[in-house]
């Protein structure tokens, strides 16, 4: 559903001076690998072994407020820029539950909106986050919706969320005015960091200050509604529609239970303090974001940095100092890319790799020193860093075993929006590089008919299950079994219950004697191959071929391309050709072809001079790319008749 991101931009890191190397340097003297055997011999057993972490027990979101905005009122919660000259500026836990409680009073009171759809629609920002939390104590049920929508897009959701109210940032003004024209149903459309009263031409039309003011005059009055309303844990509280990935989206229903108990199973995992701090640089819409990302640290008093944009990630990281990221394996992925590359025009590569080594070693030892050693890559990063997080989609081994070797704590997760999203985490006290952790604390995960290999259907059973999808009986039917919520994804699971996705069912392409190819073992291959920038791997109809045939769809790296092939050149001057383009990622696919059984193997290469569409988690959509090559085939086969 999403066209958030069609490519990372092009950030810069400072360049690294490591000046603490040349202090460090004598560790490669003071600890020899025969000392460090010998020191390996000497442990008592198995070091890092760890009991999960007291979890917590909420029902419902509005405790959670109540509880952080009390208990932190005096702390800082977001941190934002709202004027470009100022820079970031600090709203506290006390500001934050005085606007929402003054907005959401201002929806019910003077709105009439108790109970309503209502969606939000806008980039991460402060109003952003007021909305969400006032309508979950209780002024109605929130419709996040992506920012990217097109217009005939968006007047869908709100004809089939059957939304009485948009709340909209000022850069979707006209995307919204479209939009609602011809929806009769929508009573009020609030523009956010707007002070103006109802337009003269629209009444429909109202600042969102202006509605925070209105609860302001109730609130004052000693009206308290909106706090003393209680909240059916159960309920239906939010509806989200979900990417589309695979097929058009499906409405999902959230209860307060599925966000509350995402937080319950969480925290035993992963400890955060009210002295982290959170970068918030993914779509708020996405749960994965506004329940991981927001709710998660205003349960624990943390506060959180919005980005402004991806190409502001490095200074705004620099400037807010985060401890914690959470980010899709793309970006994550890019920053990896952007570090080494620092690292290399700085001629310390070798360095590092020998450092890496050796902290390894110490590490393993109980002797941890690798903020020091390091300390010019978490300089660059703000200085504070201690945990990356990565969920949504696979990510390259190499990239986390890479973090880690730097001394973050490298986690990965595992969900979907049907459970609100968390139904796997990484212990940060055993993490496991590869895995997408263990089933969360009170939900379970099984295998659905495992086969030789122990993989099967991913089935996810407890609380933060979603209560249904919108409207769509069927469709619930469908994916629930006698309690259990089978995902789709293909996965196993080890000795210890890590979880390990290896595909998804509806990617998966049958050959003829019924052997399973799954696209995201392939994918992870080319992936590593750096005159690649992006592939998609499908199983292409081809007229008069009963087999479907393996095919790369490849946009290529065109400045790696130059880089290493440039001396391949006739004339160095000249830029590559299109038949060159293509020899040389066919002779690279060639390569990979030998890491695979002969059924798996590319047959085809496709090179694409656009960009993929993707969802907001930054994952192709699959089902949109294959449509637009069975539509393009079909309208050339109607030109050849």
């Amino acid at each position: 559903m999403a066209r958030i991101l069609k490519k990372i931009p092009n950030f810069k890191l400072p360049k690294l001076k490591m000046k603490e190397f040349e202090e460090i340097d004598e560790l490669l003297h003071l600890y020899t690998p025969e000392d460090l055997d010998r020191m390996k011999e000497k442990l008592p057993g198995k070091r890092g072994h760890h009991e999960c972490y007291p979890g917590t027990d909420y029902k419902t979101i509005k405790e959670i407020f109540n509880r952080s905005t009390t208990l932190f009122a005096e702390k800082g919660f977001i941190l934002e820029t709202f004027n470009k000259k100022k820079g970031f500026e600090e709203i506290t836990y006390g500001q934050f539950r005085r606007d929402v409680i003054n907005f959401g009073t201002g929806l019910t009171k003077a709105l009439k909106l108790e109970g309503e759809r209502v969606i939000i629609i806008s980039e991460t920002t402060y109003n952003w986050y007021v909305s969400y939390i006032a309508l979950l104590c209780g002024a109605g049920i929130a419709v996040p919706c992506d920012k990217e929508l097109p217009e005939n897009e968006l007047e869908n959701l709100i004809r089939r969320s059957r939304a009485a109210a948009v709340i909209f940032s000022p850069k979707m003004k006209e995307l919204v005015k479209k939009a609602t024209a011809k929806c009769s149903g929508v009573k009020y459309c609030i523009e956010m960091k707007s002070d103006a009263g109802f337009d003269e031409k629209d009444k429909r039309f109202v600042g969102f200050n202006y509605v925070m003011e209105e609860g302001r005059v109730f609130t004052g009055m000693g009206d308290t509604s909106l706090m003393d309303k209680e909240i059916d844990p159960d309920a239906f509280a939010v509806l989200i529609f979900t990417s589309g990935t695979t097929s058009a989206s499906k409405g999902v229903m959230i209860s307060n239970t599925n966000l509350a108990y995402n937080i319950n199973a969480v925290t035993p995992y992963v400890m955060v303090c009210p002295e982290d701090r959170l970068f918030s640089v993914l779509p708020l819409h996405h749960t994965y974001e506004s329940t991981i990302g927001f709710l998660y640290p205003m349960a624990m008093g943390a506060s959180i940095a919005v980005c402004q944009g991806l190409k502001h990630l490095v200074p705004d990281i620099q400037a807010t100092k985060p401890t914690a990221i959470i980010a899709v394996p793309l970006l994550l992925e890019a920053l990896h890319k952007k570090i080494n590359q620092t690292i290399d025009k700085s001629g310390k590569t070798s360095m590092v790799n020998t450092m890496i080594r050796l902290t390894n070693g110490l590490r393993n030892v109980g002797i941890d020193v690798k903020r020091k050693v390091f300390k010019d890559i978490y300089a660059s990063l703000g200085g504070r860093l201690r945990i990356l997080v990565s969920a949504a989609a696979p990510i390259d081994m190499k990239v986390g075993k890479w973090f880690e070797d730097i001394g973050l704590l490298f986690l990965q997760g595992y969900g979907l929006t049907e459970t609100a999203p968390i139904a796997a985490l990484t212990p940060d006290f055993d993490t496991r590089v590869g895995s997408a952790g263990k089933a969360v604390h009170g939900d379970e995960i099984r295998i659905k008919n495992p086969d030789e290999r122990g993989e099967g259907e991913i089935l996810i059973k407890g609380k933060t299950v979603m209560l249904g999808y919108y409207e769509n009986p069927e469709a619930t039917a469908e994916v629930m079994e006698d309690g259990w919520f089978n995902s789709g994804d293909i996965g196993y699971m080890d000795d210890d219950g890590f979880l390990y996705i290896t595909g998804r069912s509806k990617n998966v392409i049958v050959t003829q004697n019924g052997k399973n190819i799954y696209p995201e073992e392939i994918e992870g291959l080319l992936g590593k191959v750096p005159e690649i920038a992006e592939c998609m791997v499908y199983g292409k109809e081809v007229s008069g071929e009963k087999e479907l045939i393996i095919t790369a769809k490849v946009i290529p790296d065109y400045d790696a391309i130059n880089e290493l092939h440039g001396k391949e050149k006739k004339d160095p001057e000249s830029p590559f050709t299109e038949d060159e383009i293509y020899k040389i990622i066919w002779n690279q696919i060639k390569q990979v072809n030998r890491k695979l059984t002969n059924y798996k193997c590319v047959k085809k290469l496709e090179i694409k001079t656009d960009q993929f569409e993707k969802t907001s988690t930054m994952k192709i959509k699959r089902f949109a790319e294959i449509q637009k090559d069975k539509d393009k085939a079909a309208e050339t086969a109607e030109k050849t008749e």
